[in-house]
């Protein structure tokens, strides 16, 4: 006895062990949940959808050489037009202000005859597929200054992250597939340059010309099948990058459906209520109908119906205090199981009394009102 007292019981290497608690797991921080339609929209007002640069690229390099193929005889036109007006004047003409003047403006109203047709094309396939990728989005929180891009650890970081090394991946593998085209297409291409030295002037631009938009098309189609495949990957990354955990998605649920505690509170408000408004309707029943213990029905008809009311019903408890109320104010009640159960189940609460149900409401009310009368001839 002495001996416990001086040396009391060690704790045992169990109770030494640290206790985890397992729901916390289960809970976990894995985002493991599909983004919500609200988390998809939160993001979509930050800025933050799939976006491919790979397909902006792709449209705007196919609608700029296919206005140029299309102007391509109005641009050699103008361009030769221009040129033999220089060197016409240029001999002759004296080196002034005015003269120089005179070619700078009308270079630049050939630059916006040539040019402007092209660049005004590029501009609106150009928005025209952003708008396709993420529709109408406004957002200027990609343009608000963040002290953390200052920080040269999370620079790093950026540099050396997963997605920088995708891109990385993705630059290499386009520039090989793009160079092993070009090579296909410049090898059987490459051997008949030189004869080009042999034919006129308009001959070997139309020919050179057409050699270079027939490549350059090649390397748009590849472009473009690679731009698809970036797009879906940025769908599936943008996904991945809202990804939510289970307890994210219920204090999302929280915030806007309300907490759930807080709502089965308001509903039994609401039914304590409602019951309330019921109760205070059977005063002015003419009849309570039934089960005779399970179930009550109170029915009130008055002149001008259409037919016959229920005021209020209930089952079980509320059924008793129906009847208790319908005792306290000399209410007549009646027992007629089939159609106290057939008035429960077909009938709402303020609701008329279906007409495949006439003839039996129609006895007990005869009934009611032939016991008041005895009462008052009495």
């Amino acid at each position: 006895m002495d001996s416990e007292k001086k040396f009391p019981l060690l704790p045992t290497p169990y109770s030494l062990s640290p206790k985890f608690d397992l729901q916390l797991f289960a809970e976990g921080g894995d985002k493991t949940e599909e983004p919500t339609d609200k988390k998809r929209r939160d993001a979509r007002n930050k800025g933050q959808v799939a976006r491919s640069q790979e397909l902006n690229a792709a449209f705007v390099l196919l609608a700029g050489f296919f206005f140029l193929k299309i102007l391509w005889e109005y641009i050699y036109e103008n361009i030769a037009e221009y040129s033999a007006y220089i060197f016409a004047n240029l001999a002759t003409a004296s080196v002034t202000t005015e003269a120089v003047m005179e070619i700078f403006f009308g270079i630049i109203i050939l630059l916006v005859k040539t040019a402007f047709p092209i660049m005004l094309g590029i501009m609106v396939f150009g928005l025209g597929i952003s708008f396709y990728q993420v529709g109408f989005v406004i957002s200027t929180e990609k343009l608000e200054p963040k002290l953390d891009n200052l920080n040269p650890i999370n620079g790093f970081g950026r540099i050396f992250s997963k997605r920088s090394l995708v891109e990385l991946f993705k630059s290499l593998f386009k520039i090989i597939i793009i160079g092993f085209f070009l090579y296909l297409y410049l090898k059987d291409e490459i051997p008949f340059m030189p004869y080009f030295i042999y034919y006129d002037l308009p001959y070997s631009l139309a020919e050179v010309a057409d050699k270079i938009f027939t490549m350059a098309f090649q390397v748009i189609g590849v472009i473009m099948v690679l731009a698809a495949a970036d797009y879906a990957y940025q769908i599936w990354q943008t996904t991945q990058d809202l990804m939510m955990t289970k307890q994210e998605v219920k204090d999302e649920y929280k915030q806007t459906e309300g907490d759930p505690q807080i709502k089965g509170k308001i509903k039994q408000k609401q039914r304590q209520m409602a019951m309330s408004r019921m109760m205070q309707e059977v005063p002015k029943a003419d009849v309570i109908v039934t089960n005779p213990t399970h179930f009550a029905v109170a029915l009130l008809y008055e002149k001008g119906m259409s037919a016959p009311k229920v005021l209020a019903k209930g089952q079980d408890l509320v059924a008793q205090r129906i009847k208790n109320i319908a005792r306290e104010n000399n209410i007549a009640i009646v027992e007629n199981k089939p159609l106290a159960r057939a008035l429960f189940d077909t009938v709402e609460i303020g609701g008329f009394v279906p007409e495949s149900l006439y003839k039996a409401v129609a006895e007990v009310l005869a009934y009611v009102y032939k016991l008041k009368h005895k009462k008052f001839a009495k």
